[in-house]
């Protein structure tokens, strides 16, 4: 007999829930959506076309859904960051499942509260941790898994954040002032590597954590001399700053279209008029060294773990390319890859004479870099075998799989705002 399709509704139609979303188009017998809840009329009708469903499956938001009868299997909750709790609890007390995009709450107290309601109502909620379904993260952690390096003693994630993504995401865009986002730049840009630390170092547990880091950059005494407050309204430098908001966006822009143009979505074909009229009044457009951004462009992790083992993460906003890399150091070898560059190196050590290793080259290019390097459509398949009771792979996180990493980054804040002091991890049942 075939199997019914796991039915869904989009909870915050936005960039990351689609993505999720558009897996039931290559694939309607695993997935349907049948729902949309977003404050957004466009976007809510957007979602309606394109997948087929009725003007009464279409909701303003998570409390409406909440109160007609339960019609779907699941939720995909893609809404902000800071509001992943206040929607998530409405529609899992009605008895609904979640894919919940992380992170799945931005501070402790939230966290707690969420996780009771899971556990009292018995729902299944996984985490969108999609960097662990990559055909790259997954090759280290069965790699771990199989004792090709021994033990580990070592994890060293490295994330730097290009230019242009940063001044666009963390200082212009939506995380760049934590009092309006409710998020820290660690939260918001690396929960994916921390989850990645705490998920092949497992099933060790974190013991402590300290982290120091700061607003380095993106400061108003770093401004070019005369610069004026808006790129294309007042700024003499509004041709030769690199981070001119003319360089990045008009210059470029296709590249982050998602978030600067978002207000042309309802324009079929904007001109570069049209684009510059957003530029002139969007935040995108404000100096780039005189916006509200109070988050860290840099910061670094350090964890200890049960037994001794230990890990570090380093995250730099503002270098010239973006470039995850990672280096597992074990009793027997270790392991060193470039996310972006698609590669992992193995080394196994070899003492007999003549010998210092052997190396082994895992060359990952023929896999796409699209959706996460290929995760998307992983983690969305698991989900649907998450929640039909199915055996689920090794990367599948469950709510609960979460809350180490997300501590740990509360944490890590809570250190570096507190001059890098060790914080003890405690309790993380």
């Amino acid at each position: 007999m075939a199997k019914k399709p796991v039915t869904a509704i989009i909870l915050g139609a936005g960039h990351r829930a689609m993505a999720y979303a558009d897996y039931s188009l290559a694939h309607p017998e695993d997935l349907k959506i049948v729902g949309v809840a977003d404050p957004d009329q466009y976007r809510r009708k957007m979602v309606q076309e394109k997948f087929g469903f009725g003007d009464d499956c279409c909701f303003y938001n998570a409390e409406e859904l909440a109160k007609v009868p339960k019609f779907a299997d699941a939720v995909i909750n893609g809404t902000m960051d800071e509001q992943h709790v206040e929607t998530s609890i409405p529609v899992l007390e009605k008895g609904y499942d979640m894919l919940l995009e992380k992170p799945f709450a931005v501070n402790d107290e939230e966290m707690g509260r969420l996780i009771d309601v899971v556990k009292r109502n018995n729902n299944k909620v996984m985490i969108c941790h999609v960097l662990r379904y990559t055909p790259f993260y997954s090759e280290i952690k069965n790699r771990i898994l199989g004792g090709d390096i021994g033990d580990v003693i070592n994890i060293q994630t490295v994330e730097n954040v290009s230019y242009h993504h940063l001044s666009t995401s963390f200082v212009r865009g939506k995380w760049g002032n934590s009092k309006k986002c409710h998020t820290s730049m660690l939260l918001a840009k690396c929960c994916h590597d921390l989850d990645i630390m705490m998920w092949l170092m497992s099933p060790k547990k974190p013991v402590g954590v300290s982290s120091v880091g700061s607003r380095f950059q993106f400061i108003p005494e770093n401004a070019p001399e005369n610069a004026g407050t808006r790129c294309l309204v007042d700024c003499p430098h509004v041709d030769t700053c690199r981070y001119s908001a003319k360089k990045l966006y008009l210059d470029h822009p296709n590249r982050w279209e998602f978030y600067v143009w978002r207000n042309l979505e309802s324009i079929e074909n904007p001109t570069d008029e049209d684009r510059r009229r957003v530029l002139v009044e969007s935040d995108y457009g404000r100096c780039i060294y005189k916006c509200d951004n109070d988050v860290v462009d840099h910061q670094s992790v350090l964890v200890n773990f049960e037994g001794g083992a230990t890990g570090t993460h380093n995250m730099t906003g503002g270098s010239a390319e973006s470039l995850r890399t990672i280096r597992v150091i074990g009793t027997k070898g270790e392991i060193y890859g470039e996310f972006e560059n698609k590669f992992i190196n193995l080394k196994r050590i070899n003492s007999d004479p003549g010998k210092d290793f052997d190396e082994e080259i895992i060359d990952l290019s023929h896999i796409s870099g699209e959706g996460h390097g290929g995760g998307d459509e992983r983690l969305t398949k698991d989900f649907v075998k998450f929640i039909r009771g199915e055996e689920y792979s090794v990367s599948c996180t469950s709510i609960f799989d979460s809350v180490a990493g997300h501590k740990i980054i509360f944490l890590a804040d809570e250190s570096r705002e507190n001059g890098g002091k060790l914080i003890r991890v405690g309790n993380l049942d």
